[in-house]
């Protein structure tokens, strides 16, 4: 484990020795720097100090938490790390394993126990377990974002991941505290929002008895929220400068060229140029809150856990296809719901990790994380030719060799479309051509899924899955 640990601090990171910005990397180590020097009501407002322009904090309160926690271990160590104002662009050897060792430290606390303890409870093998475990584990999505790009992506991921556990086990209210941890962390787990409130509604409106539940559910949420934003609680102002750097629009509808359905669509309709950005907001807003429509109507009427599940997935594309300002790695999102159902539906979800890592590749490429992209890839793909049977022996052979087929044409393309842009330099005309057919082409994939994603939840029975009780 050491020696891995030791690869990981090497590896460079976004935005290295790139000033005046620096990447993703400086940004975690200088919130680290601001929340340390200074006091919790001064985070989220511009200042002498804090200079917002410079990576400011916008992120919800416990990512700032998080940072504090970690400014103090790093000052304890060495405190030029977190220098106000000293310390912009730090990159040396030893900070870095330290900071490689904050990201190990949260997947081993957080994310590891959320993704074991899930497939524990499940009805299966020991064996069968430890496999599924292994598949979630090493998909190159949670290893290179959180750990090459860097960020701490997997503490949300492992929160929401605890807060299924809980929900699935009966333990609502716990469930519900885990989810408001992991949306006051990353303000992307609205993603996931929905189908929780979707599926404790429903199943609170089942019977009349479990009417008084739904107050303690919310009374719940609601503590959980007052106490994660109570130093911000001294007054509006606060709370609505809090809201505004959590909730950036000035940022555009999307960032880079990521694989959702707006950027795919800009190739040829110019939104951009044709609507202001509240107008644009609007229609991201109307047009997810329409496709989420069908999903969650559904579990709210049947609330299950199977359709809990695949109406995380439909939520989750939802919001990456249709909402307003998507970046490449919130597909990490739609993944972790996908990694749910690995067990039920293998081969769509290894299909989808295949894809979801492809339509990165534009950020791995910008991070210098391409050779670690494909090593991964190759390590995953052998990991899940191992652990999972992808072909179902009960369904239609003609169908089964159709997907099959599928599947491997679209590896294919994306193979072609990954030699072709480390090989070929595109037209100085469009500088941007192997970006934009990678996201169109990933786009179109995840459309698919979406698709069929909806079909397994409206194909679903009544009945729940059956979970093992923990002792």
């Amino acid at each position: 484990m050491e020696w891995k640990k030791n690869i990981l601090a090497t590896v460079d990171q976004h935005g290295t020795g790139k000033p005046p910005m620096f990447g993703d990397y400086e940004a975690q180590r200088h919130w680290m720097e601001i929340t340390f020097h200074l006091p919790p009501h001064k985070w989220y407002f511009n200042g002498t100090d804090n200079n917002l322009l410079y990576w400011g904090l916008d992120y919800p309160p416990l990512t700032a938490y998080h940072s504090w926690l970690c400014g103090v271990v790093a000052n304890k160590i060495n405190p030029s790390w977190v220098a106000l104002k000293d310390s912009h662009g730090h990159e040396s050897y030893t900070h870095k394993l330290f900071m490689r060792y904050t990201v190990l430290l949260a997947d081993v606390a957080i994310f590891f126990p959320a993704v074991i303890l899930f497939f524990i409870q499940q009805r299966l093998q020991s064996q069968e377990k430890v496999k599924l475990s292994l598949v979630v584990l090493l998909y190159p999505g949670f290893l290179l974002i959180d750990h090459g790009h860097f960020q701490y992506n997997c503490v949300s991921l492992g929160l929401a991941l605890f807060g299924v556990v809980w929900i699935s086990r009966g333990f609502h209210s716990w469930g519900s505290i885990c989810f408001s941890l992991a949306l006051n962390y990353k303000q992307m787990e609205l993603y996931h929002a929905l189908p929780f409130f979707c599926y404790l509604l429903g199943w609170c409106l089942q019977k009349w008895a479990r009417l008084p539940h739904l107050f303690t559910i919310a009374a719940t949420v609601l503590s959980t929220f007052m106490v994660c934003w109570l130093p911000f609680l001294r007054s509006k102002e606060s709370v609505l400068q809090v809201v505004h750097r959590v909730f950036p629009l000035a940022r555009g509808l999307y960032e880079d060229k990521v694989a959702n359905v707006w950027c795919s669509l800009s190739v040829l309709i110019k939104f951009k140029q044709m609507f202001t950005v509240d107008q644009l907001v609007l229609i991201c807003l109307l047009t997810t809150l329409v496709l989420l429509l069908p999903s969650s109507v559904h579990l709210l009427c049947v609330p299950t856990i199977r359709n809990f599940r695949l109406a995380l997935v439909n939520s989750s594309l939802v919001f990456f296809l249709f909402s307003f300002h998507v970046h490449e790695k919130s597909i990490l999102l739609p993944a972790l719901a996908v990694s749910l159902l690995v067990h039920e539906h293998p081969f769509w979800c290894v299909w989808f990790y295949i894809i979801s890592i492809f339509s990165m590749l534009p950020l791995f490429m910008k991070d210098n994380l391409v050779v670690a992209a494909v090593a991964t890839t190759a390590l995953h793909c052998m990991v899940c030719g191992t652990c999972l049977t992808l072909t179902n022996r009960k369904s239609d052979q003609l169908w089964d060799r159709v997907q099959t087929v599928m599947m491997k044409l679209s590896i294919f393309g994306a193979f072609c479309l990954t030699v072709a842009s480390l090989s070929l330099t595109p037209p100085t005309r469009y500088p941007d051509l192997f970006p934009v057919l990678i996201s169109v082409y990933s786009c179109a994939h995840f459309v698919l899924f979406l698709i069929v994603s909806h079909i397994l939840q409206f194909q679903s029975q009544t009945t729940g899955i059956k979970i093992k009780k923990i002792q």
